[in-house]
């Protein structure tokens, strides 16, 4: 991926999502309130933190089982320097990472593969752990749906190596060469993700997503209750998962903007006043995803800085 054009969305993406919080604070008085959150901080980060952790040893674990022993000091770096693209179009920052394992000896498809697999198994915790409140809301049929089409796109590709060639050969005719690179990465990385389609490596990548997915709903839990929302235990802890599906399922860059609205929605319709429940959405917003994309400009940064010392 080209760097400098991924800053550069990256910044229009960061910018557009700022002029909607001045909206919303002309609405609301939303930016305002924002020192209200620094109590609950503390206790969000720690949370999006352990929810990280959990997620990189899966990662680690996969690299792992497909003979690739990167050192975890390397490798942490590296999968944490994916979040600092992460509001980018299909999230398409995080395949950063491949940047820096590269140089570690995992080879780029291998990378794709392990992010696929990764999604996949995020998709499907938070199906799991969103179906009280997908119920609730008489959503779960889109839900279910959007995931199951996804799930079966990837395993039809990882099934048919050939189908995706054919892709990369129509790009490739079109004169589309850029986009047909992109798209054969992305096809031998599907194709190798049948090395992980084992018991053990499917149960302990989604018992690692759930117990990911269930701290960040809890943490928005939590942020629910400091700020005065009281709703049902487990339909509470299901909100923000179905939030994440919403902005899954929009193709907006990290879900900005239909995660939100989403959420607001939502706890609106549970019997929240709309300024506390709009509080709550941008709080957990940048507790979540904006901490994960600091920390991978972070990241991003000290890997930069090393690979031209070298």
């Amino acid at each position: 991926m080209k760097i400098r054009r991924a800053i550069g969305g990256w910044s229009i993406v960061a910018g557009l999502y700022f002029v909607a919080l001045l909206w919303a604070d002309s609405k609301t008085g939303v930016l305002r309130r924002l020192p209200e959150l620094a109590p609950m901080l503390p206790v969000l980060v720690a949370a999006t933190l352990a929810s990280i952790a959990l997620r990189f040893a899966r990662w680690q674990w996969l690299l792992r089982r497909a003979g690739y022993a990167v050192p975890v000091g390397h490798s942490l770096l590296a999968y944490v320097a994916g979040f600092a693209f992460t509001a980018t179009p299909g999230k398409v920052g995080e395949l950063l990472r491949v940047r820096y394992l590269v140089t570690a000896g995992v080879p780029a498809s291998r990378v794709v593969s392990a992010f696929v697999y990764e999604r996949l198994f995020d998709l499907a915790a938070v199906l799991l752990i969103a179906l009280p409140a997908a119920a609730e809301f008489h959503v779960f049929g889109v839900a279910a749906t959007f995931v199951g089409l996804v799930f079966g796109a990837v395993g039809l590709m990882a099934a048919n190596p050939r189908l995706g060639q054919r892709v990369v050969v129509a790009f490739r005719r079109a004169g589309m060469l850029r986009i047909a690179r992109v798209v054969r990465a992305i096809v031998a990385g599907l194709a190798n993700i049948r090395l992980w389609a084992t018991l053990p490596d499917m149960l302990l990548s989604l018992v690692a997503g759930m117990g990911a997915w269930l701290v960040t709903s809890w943490s928005f839990v939590y942020l629910l209750a400091a700020l005065g929302i009281h709703l049902e235990g487990f339909k509470a802890l299901a909100l923000f998962p179905v939030a994440m599906l919403a902005g899954a399922a929009s193709m907006l860059p990290g879900g900005l903007g239909s995660t939100e609205a989403t959420l607001v929605a939502l706890l609106t319709l549970g019997g929240a006043a709309l300024v506390p429940a709009t509080l709550a959405a941008v709080g957990i917003r940048l507790a979540t995803l904006w901490l994960a994309t600091v920390m991978g400009m972070g990241a991003f940064g000290w890997l930069e800085a090393r690979r031209g010392e070298g």
